[in-house]
C-alpha cells in the first residue's frame, strides 16, 4: 500500500527552464560539472555540486560546500527566477530519446515506505555518499535530486496520463543538449484522488536510479525529526522526491567493466585461465547479443566468451536468482578467481563504464593502455531487477544503466 502525496515544485518559469536544468549530480565528476556550467550562473550544478564554486583543494564534502550549496539556491531563486507552486500538484515527465518515450509521475513518497519495504530496492549504498546527500539535504531544506522509481503500471493511470499529455499543454517541453526531451505537465487536480487511491493499492514498487537519494531522504528525515520537538508525521520532509515509470516503458544499458591489469598473467596464459568457464574465440562483435554471453576487448582485439554449459548447470541448483545475472557470473567466474577482484565495490583494480559511452570507450582505455582488459555485458532486464527486489536480494554493483536521466532543477521539493 504505497503512500504518495502531490506538491509544490520549486520550479524555473518556463522560458529558463532549459537554461537552469542540469544533469543529475552523481553522473559527472567535479571537473565535468565545472565544464558543463560554464559560464552559466543559472545552472542547477551551482546547486546540486556546489564545489565547483569553491578553490580545488577544497573537498567536495567539506562544510562549507553544503553552505555555498543554499547560497546558490537562494541565489538562484531570485536571479532565474525560481517559483514555488501556489498549491500541491503531481506531474508528468516525458522523455524521449532515439525516438522511445517513457512518461512517469513526479509525486512525493513516503519515506515510511522506503524504509519498510514497500519501495524495494536492488543495490547497496555508500556510507560517504549517503553523507553527502543526507548534509546537501538538510542544509539546503531541499531535495534537489529525483528519484527514479518503477512499478508494474496499471490501465487506470496510464488512461489518465495519455489523456492529459493528449488535451493539456506542457509547462516545459525542450531538448537538452544530449539530445533528449523533456517534457513536464502539471496533472490536472481533479485526478490526484484516483492517482492517491490507485498507488494505496499497490504493494510494491522498486528504486531503478536514485538509491543514494532516497537512502539519503530517510536519513535526513530522522536528523529533521529529532530537532523537530513538534514532528507529527505530516512535515515534508517525512516525503521524497520521485519519478515513477511503469517497467514496461523502461531500458536498461549494461554497465561494462575494465581491469586495469592481468592480476600478472600474460597475455596467452590469461586466455588458457578463462577458458575453462568460457569458450574463447575472437570476434568482429564489439556487444553480446544474448544472455550468458560477453564480449571482451584484449590487446586491440574483441573476443567473445560464451559461459560454458558446466557453469550454467552448477547455477541452475541455485535459489539465488541474482548470482544467475550475467554480471554475477562475470564476476564469480573471471574477476575474481582469474583476475583476483574480490569485492568490485572496494577494488582500486576495476572501473565501471555506462552503457551510453559505448564500446569505443572501451577500446579507448585499453589501447591507450589505461586498461588491460574491458568487458561488454549483456543489459540486466527490468524484469530481473522486479526479481531480485522481490526475493530481497541486492544485485552486484554497477549492474544497472538507465537512460536517459531526469534533469536536476525542473522540480524540487523543499522540505
Amino acid at each position: 500500500m504505497a503512500t504518495i502525496k502531490p506538491f509544490k515544485a520549486l520550479r524555473p518559469k518556463n522560458e529558463i527552464a532549459p537554461t537552469v536544468a542540469s544533469v543529475p549530480y552523481d553522473v559527472v565528476n567535479r571537473e565535468e560539472a565545472k565544464a558543463l556550467a560554464g559560464a552559466n550562473k543559472l545552472s542547477f550544478l551551482h546547486v546540486t555540486r556546489s564545489e565547483i564554486d569553491l578553490p580545488d583543494d577544497v573537498s567536495p564534502y567539506a562544510k562549507e560546500v553544503y553552505t555555498k550549496a543554499k547560497e546558490n539556491l537562494n541565489e538562484l531563486r531570485v536571479s532565474a527566477p525560481l517559483i514555488v507552486d501556489d498549491k500541491p500538484h503531481f506531474y508528468l515527465y516525458r522523455l524521449i530519446m532515439d525516438g522511445r518515450s517513457q512518461v512517469g509521475l513526479a509525486a512525493t513518497f513516503a519515506v515510511d515506505d522506503y524504509d519498510n519495504n514497500i519501495i524495494l530496492k536492488h543495490e547497496k549504498t555508500r556510507k560517504v555518499k549517503e553523507d553527502d546527500r543526507t548534509n546537501h539535504i538538510v542544509n539546503t531544506e531541499t531535495q534537489t535530486g529525483i528519484v527514479f522509481l518503477t512499478y508494474r503500471g496499471t490501465d487506470t493511470i496510464n488512461k489518465i496520463i495519455e489523456e492529459t499529455i493528449s488535451k493539456q499543454s506542457p509547462e516545459y517541453d525542450f531538448a537538452s543538449p544530449d539530445g533528449i526531451q523533456h517534457t513536464v505537465w502539471i496533472l490536472p487536480d481533479e485526478h490526484n484522488k484516483t492517482f492517491v487511491d490507485q498507488f494505496a493499492k499497490i504493494n510494491q514498487i522498486y528504486v531503478a536510479d536514485g538509491h543514494h537519494r532516497a537512502k539519503s531522504a530517510s536519513r535526513a528525515r530522522e536528523e529533521k525529526r529529532k530537532a523537530n520537538p513538534n514532528h507529527n508525521g505530516s512535515e515534508e520532509y517525512n516525503y521524497f522526491i520521485a519519478v515513477v515509470f511503469p517497467g514496461d516503458q523502461l531500458k536498461i544499458l549494461p554497465y561494462n567493466r575494465m581491469v586495469f591489469d592481468l592480476n600478472r598473467f600474460s597475455k596467452n596464459d590469461f586466455l588458457n585461465e578463462i577458458n575453462e568457464k568460457f569458450e574463447v574465440e575472437k570476434t568482429s562483435e564489439k556487444e553480446p547479443k544474448e544472455k550468458n554471453n560477453f564480449c571482451m576487448y584484449l590487446d586491440r582485439q574483441w573476443y567473445h566468451l560464451k559461459t560454458r554449459d558446466s557453469v550454467l548447470a552448477s547455477l541452475s541448483l541455485t535459489k539465488s536468482v541474482g548470482e544467475k545475472l550475467d554480471v554475477s557470473i562475470l564476476q564469480n567466474f573471471l574477476l575474481h578467481p582469474v583476475l583476483g577482484i574480490e569485492d568490485p565495490r572496494t577494488s582500486d583494480r576495476i572501473d565501471f563504464i555506462g552503457g551510453i559511452r559505448g564500446t569505443k570507450e572501451l577500446e579507448k582505455l585499453v589501447d591507450s593502455g589505461k586498461a588491460a582488459v574491458a568487458f561488454s555485458l549483456y543489459p540486466v532486464s527490468v524484469q530481473d531487477l522486479m526479481k531480485i527486489s522481490d526475493a530481497g536480494e541486492i544485485m552486484p554493483p554497477k549492474s544497472t544503466w538507465f537512460e536517459p536521466k531526469l534533469r536536476d532543477g525542473l522540480l524540487t521539493h523543499l522540505i
